[in-house]
This record gives C-alpha cells, structure tokens and sequence, in this order.
C-alpha cells in the first residue's frame, strides 16, 4: 500500500481552486503557482492517448497552453472527493468544445469524459497527479 503524506489541511481546496482554474481557462502561467518544482503528471492509457503519457511540470504547463488551440469552455461537475493526509481524490464529468476535428468529434462537438485524479500535496503545492480518464463517443 502506498505511504500517506503527511496532513495539509488545506489539500482539498487547493486543488479544487487548480481545478476550477483550469475550467476558468487557466493557461500554464495561471497554474504555475499550484504546481511544485517537482510536478509530474502521470495519465492512464485513454481514448485519445492510448500509451498514456508522464509529463513533467514544464511539460504539462505548455501542453495546457497547446490545449487552448484543441478545447474551450472546459468545465468540470466534481462528482464526489476523498482527502486524506496530503491525497485528494476527485471523481468529475468533464466537458469541453472542441475547436478543431478529432479522431472522434468534430469541430464545435461537445467532447465529455468521466475523470479521476490522484493528487499528493507537500508543503501547499500540487507534487503529482494521476489521472484516468474515460471518454464517451458521439454516437
């Protein structure tokens, strides 16, 4: 079984403000302040990455910033979270415009996935997320 972080009192709400940052339209800039030094990003193979990816901080923040030209009007409805220690858990519907075609949407399709994310906070910052995400196809 994995080691728990230590407590962060506040683990929970820093992640729900990275998150409702991202649906804000948040670039890499605006998520920089919630990211450690250390961040890495770890996504499960999916739908529209089948070998998933790791990324690092640097990384994940210019992917966010390529993302901008893909997807708008993201928006996440947080189904349920679990905070434990320095581990959030969130479970939310995600959705977005795409603004160019896709393997399985078109431009200006409504492109929805069920996500979950592990994040570990240390010291009031974000060191990972883990990510799953199941997409659902237009049908």
């Amino acid at each position: 079984m994995a080691e728990l972080m230590a407590s962060e009192p506040n683990a929970l709400d820093l992640v729900l403000d990275f998150i409702r940052t991202l649906e804000a339209g948040g670039d890499g800039e605006a998520i920089g302040p919630f990211l450690a030094a250390g961040f890495v990003l770890v996504e499960a193979p999916h739908l529209l990455a089948a070998e998933g990816s790791t990324r690092t901080r640097s990384q994940a923040m210019a992917g966010l910033d390529q993302s901008g030209e893909v997807v708008a009007d993201q928006k996440f409805e947080i189904r349920r979270t679990t905070c434990e220690g320095g581990r959030v858990v969130v479970e939310a519907d995600w959705s977005a415009r795409t603004l160019m075609d896709l393997r399985y949407w078109d431009a200006g399709e409504t492109i929805r996935a069920r996500t979950s994310s592990v994040f570990e906070v240390r010291d009031g910052l974000i060191i990972s997320q883990d990510s799953y995400d199941c997409y659902f196809v237009n049908s």
